[in-house]
């Protein structure tokens, strides 16, 4: 969950990209010997069949891991790799909150594991890394152990594109799930219970929608006289989970980039009028009426879908992926999506996540590893369609069953569960390709998905936006300057959003904010996107 890179980041990529100079030659040297096999002499490694080692080999892998999420030692998918292949894995589970902070504090000591899992490489981190030989070039080991990647690449000459750096090397193999779902992450929910019983209509203007939070705040909807009524909810730039959507309302829709596309141009939203007219809107209406859950800006998610499942139902709105996952499956009934709102525009606007291609930094395998051939079959396993199916989102008995047509279909869930939380319990999610064709014929998209499908083509597209920024690997100086630049002006804005939301925003504060902004050197960065789109729709013709 679709990030704000830290200070401390800066500075290790600061050190790391210093250390390149004086190690150059060394590292080159050992990145390519790093692929060159180790066990395949003494005949214990099998290049072809699902044993992948006769004798069973350890790898050391760290992975973050979602709040629900057992151990991956103990997750009933990696149970079965393990048997299967005999190849066992050390994991190092990191909490998903921690992840990036001590991924990046590993990759400055020289600790390294075989592998990271669900990696999250940003492209400049693959780019940097894979320059001086932290993380080795994974296309010859592709090629020579990974049949079922590799057969996937040739099929899909586009992904084998997206996934390659400019360089010619892949340095990250891929996750993706071809289903168009994250096209507009935000799903707005509302207490539809609660309307019916105050007499009031689903909103369709944002003041209609700030008229229902108040009276949920302040006419006891839940009828048990006490005020803790939760009137709205979210966490402050959270991925699925921000109010981001809503500032379409004033035309100018904005998503966790602050970058939109229009008519071909790139736009940063973030220093539009129209942004601030919607942070005026926000604080002097929701915030300062009490409107607002104050623990929005602060919260973690066990925190947040908590808020759901209160003994009295306390929650009045909410944004999230889906609605079951924060109330749980017997309030969703109580529950509503709430279509894009009319705003000072007069229009409906929502806006459109950005990307949607392939992630390309899903595993990396690091230059300690002294069994990459062995690494790459056990990869190269969960690309096996069905073995992909599992690994994102659960194994055949568990969530699946094999249908006559030998298509995986879902069983039923335990009773009260939602599937998002039971995701998190029993799939990784970290690696492996599901495309289009596979849902046709190797997987059958999960209800929930389906759902999903429907809603956004009832509510939101029609009035989404019609361009999105899509997945580029920039050029290295190109990566360079956008991660010079673009973290710590991206952690400044966010940081002022929040301000602007409590503390409300004037003329005066926001010249000061949109100088200091631009300062930090946001149309050098801007330019670069622009360039980079530029090239990719020229590239596309």
């Amino acid at each position: 969950m679709k990030k704000v890179i830290s200070t401390g980041l800066c500075m290790v990529l600061s050190c790391t990209m210093v250390l390149t100079a004086c190690s150059k030659s060394e590292n080159k040297q050992g990145a390519d010997s790093t692929n060159k096999p180790s066990s395949t002499s003494d005949g214990n490694f099998n290049k072809t069949g699902e044993l992948i080692v006769n004798k069973p080999v350890t790898l050391k892998m760290v992975s973050p891991k979602a709040a629900l999420a057992p151990s991956y030692n103990e997750m009933e998918i990696f149970k079965r790799l393990e048997k299967s292949t005999n190849v066992h894995i050390d994991w190092n589970n990191i909490p998903d909150t921690d992840y990036k902070e001590k991924k990046n504090l590993l990759l400055a000591s020289g600790d390294l594991p075989d592998a990271f899992y669900n990696a999250d490489f940003s492209d400049y981190e693959l780019i940097t890394y894979g320059k001086d030989g932290t993380i080795i070039p994974l296309e010859k080991l592709i090629d020579q152990y990974a049949p079922n990647l590799s057969k996937l690449l040739k099929e899909r000459p586009d992904l084998k594109a997206a996934i390659t750096a400019p360089d010619g090397h892949i340095y990250g193999l891929p996750t993706w799930e071809e289903n168009e779902l994250g096209t507009n992450p935000f799903f707005h929910v509302i207490n539809k219970k609660w309307l019916d019983k105050l007499g009031l209509k689903m909103p369709e203007t944002l003041d209609d929608y700030t008229n229902d939070l108040l009276a949920f705040k302040n006419q006891d909807p839940n009828g048990n006289g006490k005020k803790d009524e939760i009137p709205l909810s979210f966490m402050e730039m959270g991925w699925c989970m921000d109010i981001s959507g809503l500032f379409g309302a004033f035309g100018m829709p904005d998503n966790l980039d602050h970058r939109i596309v229009r008519d071909g141009k790139v736009i940063f939203t973030a220093v539009q009028p129209e942004y601030k007219e919607a942070l005026k809107y926000f604080n002097e209406k929701w915030y300062k009426q009490g409107l607002i859950d104050p623990e929005s800006f602060t919260q973690q998610p066990p925190q947040y879908l908590a808020k759901g499942k209160t003994p009295d139902e306390t929650l009045g709105s909410y944004v999230w992926w889906e609605i079951e996952e924060v109330v749980g499956a017997d309030r969703a009934k109580d529950y509503a999506l709430v279509p894009p709102l009319v705003g000072p525009t007069g229009k409906k606007d929502i806006g459109r996540g950005n990307g949607g291609g392939p992630g390309r930094g899903a595993v990396v395998i690091t230059k300690a590893n002294k069994n990459p051939e062995i690494t790459m079959r056990w990869f190269d396993e969960q690309y096996e369609p069905y073995m992909a199916a599992q690994i994102h989102w659960g194994p055949i008995g568990v969530i699946y069953e094999k249908d006559a047509n030998g298509k995986l279909v879902n069983l039923p869930l335990p009773a009260g569960v939602a599937m998002g939380e039971y995701r998190q319990k029993v799939a990784p999610n970290g690696v492996g390709v599901i495309t289009k064709k596979d849902f046709q014929t190797i997987v059958d998209m999960e209800p929930r998905a389906k759902q999903r499908k429907q809603d956004l083509a009832k509510y939101y597209e029609p009035y989404m936006e019609k361009e999105n920024y899509p997945t580029i690997f920039f050029q290295p100086d190109e990566l360079e300057k956008i991660n010079k630049i673009e973290p710590d002006l991206i952690k400044f804005v966010n940081a002022q959003r929040a301000k602007f939301l409590i503390d409300g925003v004037t003329d005066q504060t926001w010249d000061n904010y949109v100088k200091q902004v631009k300062s930090m050197g946001l149309d050098e960065v801007m330019a670069i996107y622009q360039k980079g789109l530029d090239r990719y729709k020229a590239a596309q013709k």
